[in-house]
């Protein structure tokens, strides 16, 4: 088998993530951000899927994705109805899941070229 590491052609790319920390490109970060292919927010304020307010997606919403991947930790975990519909009335589709499963789904429609944007809650 011919192993090639091949770097995509956007600037952020991000390796994995679980419930404590992600690794984007080199980095470890162990607060919760917001990634896109060429932005990175660190130190984004939310950090419970809970309690997230319709205003907390404000900052992914701005980067204008088509979709929306949110990453709520060690477990899946459904932020409020009126989160989720905020994006729905926006146009913005929305994918709710783990951290795990969050970064796979990010990497793999930034790989494609897809206008998608991710937030990743971490304690």
């Amino acid at each position: 088998m011919h192993l090639l590491l091949e770097r995509p052609d956007y600037r952020y790319f991000l390796r994995g993530a679980d419930g404590g920390s992600a690794l984007v490109n080199d980095r470890r970060l162990t607060a919760s951000f917001i990634i896109a292919p060429d932005t990175l927010l660190e130190d984004w304020s939310a950090q419970d899927a809970r309690r997230l307010q319709p205003a907390d997606l404000d900052p992914l919403l701005a980067l204008q994705p088509e979709l929306l991947v949110l990453g709520t930790g060690p477990t899946q975990v459904f932020p409020p109805a009126a989160v989720l519909a905020g994006c729905l009335q926006r146009g913005v589709g929305i994918e709710v899941m783990d951290n795990a499963a969050a970064a796979r789904t990010y990497s793999i429609l930034a790989g494609e070229g897809r206008r998608v944007v991710a937030g990743f809650l971490l304690p």
